[in-house]
């Protein structure tokens, strides 16, 4: 999903504890230094050391787009999955984040304090299910039986069971061991677990370092799992110039990636834990090149995205149908007097 997608796994262990130390400061703009108009601060998850935030932060350009709205970016926490991502929001302790449809959908369902304001076309290629190379399963007929790590109740949990029912089979057919994204490499490498849906923030290391491959992929699937910005409710009210001018900068830079994604890795460095290997680069390319940036979200995109919703309530992964559109937000409109 983008550059927070291509953050190592490890990085997603710091992001609730450093959200939690972060105060409610977003909107307790400061004098900007010449005495001109209030500063406003908007709480971004940090990067980590790949894609166009990334690059933003290193080089500043984030900050520049933004001192146009008078505002600037605080960099807080970790870019990891969306669950705890949606907490913080609702608890005043981050302003924007990304994660993807089925997430989001599944904390819409929970009691809010978001609104969703950009999306990203399904990543068909970067996500789905994994298996070793050596494994017998050929096919996702061959699930039937066996155990499939996902993560509760987002892109995980989605990709296993899309590709179930496009293949007829009940989801009680196959067993689901749930369990944290950045908690199961070594188990699925350690063969604990047959197979591992998820998206490319793991899927890249494990396809290049330890010998997996999909089984499916998020288009094989059919998958409708969009990635997703999101904007804390009590931010957009207040400030959506701020929130248009970020988008702007996801749209612009977003296209700049996908045009030469070897520029936006290992922005910081090119050794250490958080460095994407050569092999890495490889797959991490072949991904962001087929990808999207992001974009407004039209009504062909709200169809989809209601599909998500319907589908969970199907599969009893939420307890009733979400209703997407009331979390919408036109960013078009943005800036312009309307919220």
């Amino acid at each position: 999903m983008n550059p927070s997608r291509l953050a190592l796994a490890a990085t997603a262990l710091l992001a609730t504890t450093a959200l939690a130390a972060c105060g409610s400061s977003a909107d307790g703009a400061k004098a900007s230094a010449d005495g001109g108009k209030a500063e406003v601060v908007l709480r971004v998850p940090d990067p980590g050391n790949n894609g166009f935030l990334a690059l933003g932060k290193k080089d500043g350009s984030l900050d520049r787009a933004l001192a146009t709205v008078h505002a600037k970016v605080s960099w807080t926490g970790s870019a990891g999955p969306f669950a705890p991502a949606a907490q913080a929001l609702s608890a005043d302790q981050l302003d924007v984040a990304q994660g993807s449809i089925t997430s989001a959908v599944a904390a819409l369902a929970q009691k809010p304090g978001f609104k969703l304001f950009a999306q990203t076309a399904p990543d068909g290629v970067g996500e789905g299910i994994l298996v070793k190379n050596d494994s017998p399963i050929k096919s996702v007929q061959d699930l039937v039986g066996r155990k499939v790590a996902v993560s509760q109740g987002g892109t995980s949990e989605y990709l296993l069971l899309k590709a179930l029912e496009k293949n007829g089979i009940p989801a009680d057919k196959v067993e689901r061991v749930y369990l944290r994204a950045d908690q199961t490499s070594g188990v699925f490498n350690s063969g604990q677990v047959d197979a591992w849906a998820t998206w490319n923030t793991f899927s890249t290391p494990s396809i290049a370092n330890s010998g997996a491959h999909f089984l499916a992929n998020g288009k094989e699937v059919g998958s409708d799992n969009y990635a997703v910005w999101a904007v804390r409710n009590g931010f957009v009210d207040k400030h959506p110039e701020v929130v248009r001018a970020f988008y702007d900068y996801l749209r612009e830079n977003g296209l700049k990636e996908k045009a030469d994604p070897a520029a936006y890795l290992n922005v910081f460095t090119d050794s250490g834990p958080t460095a994407v290997t050569p092999a890495e680069k490889d797959v991490a390319i072949g991904v962001v090149r087929q990808g999207s940036a992001a974009g407004a979200i039209g009504e062909a995109d709200v169809t989809r995205f209601g599909t998500v919703a319907a589908f969970f309530a199907d599969q009893k992964v939420t307890k009733q149908l979400v209703d997407v559109k009331p979390y919408l937000i036109d960013v078009d409109k943005l800036g312009t007097g309307a919220k």
